[in-house]
């Protein structure tokens, strides 16, 4: 095992090794640790940052009490590794580095297929390839449809390497990479591998209703609570995630996704947002102390946790949710009570806080939530800290950068759909409209309680963005009426006229009480999550797909809650 040292800084040094420490290939995970060289006491804080020889790092995990990291890539070249130290205490900082040579699993003109330590995820390594052309993988089982990697462009004089993911287990698959010259494509000859057993544990999910006409993605990601675990519209099981995540926030292109940690009655050090890869390897993440030493030079409130969404926007830059809380005194109740709002953040690509929105400065506290939960054991609610219990004033699940560069937040338990002047992070965070009961919008409907309550992952869609799917999970409509079922839901916005015109409003024939999803399809249908159907021992969740007329065309059962269910064209996808 190689061990690096840094000269002392301020008194203070630390040693980073790391494992294997020769003949690491591709795709090798290297499992690194830190440590100080002697014992200085207090709180060190460490942050890991790697950069091919000579280029500029990037932050892999930024300032936070994990002194350890596993990373790998499928880049062959030298890369540098960077831990830098830092007493919370003195403040003193201290760097260390290491240098490594990533090697190539082939040398020639033969391709491999090689294992990872996923049964389901595969690594295709490739000969160069000459500049200006591109690569990709194709995949299949014999007499079954293509599937295929994202391309990568060539480079001269180093191997070409792709995870193979979205796998049936115990499956025997041929694949082979195709090169695009820009006026022909080349292919190889095959390649033959069997992927391994699905571990046991897992959920599983039962066609209800199949789907009869022409698929259009088909791969099911169901954003469980623990590991993600994606499937075929079969119930076949083709990919699984991380196990130390709570939940899958967003899918991303080229199979990378983001998730959230919240772990109850720890500290904010301990609540994580990450972005990892297709074989689980970290490629981003902070914590909520580290954004909190951010916000308090900015003047902020802290916050306590990551929750329900984080995604990166066109600009590179990173959105995420977290929750704020205050100690008020008369103002939800009396007597001073703890208060849970909700604030958005933007981060750089470096991590770095760059601009936030807090509903304690821009909505009326004194408006509590609309069924008046409040917060009294983990699960239910964000993080919280400040008290044994805690009014759940807001409960925010999800933000949209929207087509004019504003944000959509959604307040679950405000009932709104809430457009925020983000103006492409120069916005002053005034609320531009509220969508819903008692907001600003005048709808059109001759149902007895038209509007989406507690809704979930409201968003205007890719195609048109004066179209907004929402999940209605329905609480208050169903409190209201006495009875009822969850509705997948797609209106049509008029921000002149400030009017809202139902285009479908499906009943799911299910009532999911908490989470959910809603997405457009490629083909014109939709798809909707009705995540947390309660069962005698715990809760269902069903995926389902509705025509343009609202009728369900494709439904699954799961017998696990699924906090998002996503409909993607490949695992490397987002849509």
């Amino acid at each position: 095992m190689l061990i690096a040292a840094a000269m002392p800084a301020f008194g203070m040094s630390v040693r980073l090794t790391y494992s294997p420490d020769s003949e690491i290939n591709v795709g090798t995970v290297v499992h690194f640790s830190a440590a100080p060289d002697d014992n200085p006491g207090g709180t060190i804080w460490y942050r890991y940052r790697v950069r091919p020889a000579g280029g500029t790092y990037q932050t892999i995990r930024d300032y936070g009490p994990l002194t350890d990291l596993d990373w790998a890539t499928v880049d062959e070249g030298s890369y540098e590794v960077e831990v830098s130290a830092r007493s919370l205490d003195s403040g003193d900082v201290t760097v260390t580095t290491v240098g490594y040579a990533v090697d190539p699993l082939i040398n020639g003109t033969q391709a491999a297929i090689t294992p990872t330590a996923s049964p389901l995820v595969f690594l295709y390594s490739a000969p160069a390839c000459p500049v200006g052309q591109q690569m990709r993988i194709e995949y299949r089982v014999p007499h079954e449809a293509i599937q295929t990697t994202p391309a990568k462009p060539c480079a001269d004089g180093v191997t070409m390497n792709f995870y193979v993911a979205g796998l049936r287990g115990q499956t025997a698959y041929v694949a082979r990479h195709v090169i695009d010259t820009g006026t022909q494509s080349l292919v190889s000859a095959p390649l033959s591998f069997q992927t391994g057993p699905v571990p046991g544990g897992f959920f599983t999910s039962d066609v209800l209703t199949p789907n009869t006409g022409a698929v259009v993605q088909p791969v099911l990601l169901n954003a469980a609570l623990g590991t993600p675990v994606a499937m075929d519209l079969n119930g076949n099981v083709t990919w699984f995630g991380p196990s130390d995540l709570s939940y899958v926030t967003r899918p991303e292109s080229g199979g990378v996704f983001w998730g959230v940690a919240e772990y109850y009655n720890e500290d904010p050090s301990q609540q994580i947002v990450r972005k990892f890869d297709l074989a689980g390897i970290t490629l981003k993440e902070t914590n909520a102390a580290r954004v909190n030493e951010q916000l308090k030079v900015m003047g902020k409130r802290q916050i306590t946790s990551f929750h329900h969404e984080a995604r990166s926007l066109p600009s590179g830059n990173i959105l995420v949710l977290a929750d704020v809380e205050q100690l008020l005194t008369n103002v939800q109740g009396p007597g001073t009570i703890d208060v849970i709002g909700d604030m958005i953040i933007v981060l750089d690509s470096d991590l770095n806080v760059v601009w936030t929105w807090d509903t304690f400065d821009h909505l009326d506290v004194t408006r509590k939530a609309v069924l008046g939960e409040t917060c009294q054991g983990a699960g239910a609610c964000p993080v919280w800290l400040l008290a044994g219990t805690a009014n759940d004033w807001t409960h925010g699940n999800a933000v949209q950068l929207t087509a004019d560069g504003n944000l959509l937040y959604s307040s679950r338990h405000q009932d709104w759909l809430i457009k925020v002047a983000y103006g492409n992070g120069t916005g002053d965070g005034h609320i531009i409209w509220k969508m819903g009961k008692d907001g600003d919008f005048q709808i059109s409907s001759s149902d007895p309680y038209p509007w989406f309550s507690h809704q979930h992952d409201g968003n205007f869609t890719p195609s048109d963005p004066t179209l907004l799917t929402v999940f209605d999970d329905g609480n208050t409509r169903v409190a209201t009426l006495g009875s009822g079922n969850s509705r997948g839901q797609l209106y049509r916005i008029d921000e002149q006229a400030m009017t809202a015109t139902p285009v479908i409003n499906a009943d799911l024939g299910v009532y999911s009480i908490a989470v959910g999803s809603a997405e457009q399809l490629t083909n014109g249908d939709y798809h909707f999550d009705a995540g947390y159907v309660p069962t005698q021992t715990s809760g269902n969740a069903y995926s389902i797909e509705v025509d343009p007329s609202g009728k369900i065309v494709y439904r699954t059962i799961a017998n696990a809650i699924l906090y998002r269910t996503f409909r993607l064209s490949s695992i490397y996808s987002n849509y």
